[in-house]
């Protein structure tokens, strides 16, 4: 995925820097400790404080921050770069207790398709969506706070009721992958599963009109 690559791009980075400066904190430290054994029963020094060397300190940590921040920014930028010139395609998905309803708006051309679960017996919908697609999410809850999260794309979008957010996803390879409920909602929220499969244009076309001549009641895909 296009957005799982850029996050893992970042976290990647984020995590080396992190570690870089962990192990020469860990390194300092460790120096300070034995030249202090070393120079144990010797009168301290009375040096004047190091502010320029401190400086230098401070300076390299915001370096580093800042470089972080424009570092995360232009990657966002250039994926959303990338899909804009990308077709879009929207599905309405609504939360309530315990399962999903995903909605896709109909055209002159398509009537409006609708998948809903039971989240029961292990009758959880399918979320269906093409690849080198752009697809915008819009996500509400009917009743209480919910949360979509599709932990293998790294994606996590809360639902509220009377509240719609949104966000974007690009699949570049066609699979399925499980997502899940991540607020705690009530009795059966840990059954409040779902899937989501990736499949070519052209199938997922042949999909939604053979939704649209029929009832699409939610049957796993």
């Amino acid at each position: 995925m296009n957005q799982r690559h850029v996050f893992g791009e970042v976290f990647t980075l984020e995590t080396a820097i992190a570690s870089f400066v962990f192990v020469a904190v860990l390194a300092l430290l460790a120096i300070a400790v034995i030249r202090r054994r070393a120079g144990a029963g010797r009168e301290p020094s009375r040096r004047a404080e190091r502010n320029r060397l401190e400086s230098y300190y401070l300076g390299a940590l915001a370096a580093i921050a800042v470089f972080l921040v424009v570092y995360t920014a232009l990657a966002n930028h250039r994926e959303y770069q990338t899909k804009a010139d990308q077709p879009t395609a929207r599905v309405d998905v609504t939360a309530f207790q315990w399962c999903w309803k995903f909605s896709y708006p109909g055209s002159a051309a398509q009537r409006a398709v609708s998948v809903q679960g039971t989240c029961r017996n292990n009758r959880f919908p399918t979320l269906v969506v093409p690849t080198g697609t752009t697809i915008k999410i819009r996500v509400t809850s009917k009743d209480v706070i919910h949360s979509m999260w599709i932990p293998a794309l790294r994606y996590k979008m809360d639902a509220f009721p009377n509240h719609e957010n949104t966000f974007s996803l690009t699949f570049d390879r066609a699979g399925r992958w499980r997502g899940r409920c991540a607020e705690f909602c009530g009795e059966r929220h840990k059954a409040m599963d779902f899937w989501v499969k990736a499949v070519s244009p052209d199938e997922y076309r042949k999909w939604l009109a053979k939704q649209a001549a029929g009832s699409a009641t939610g049957a796993a895909v």
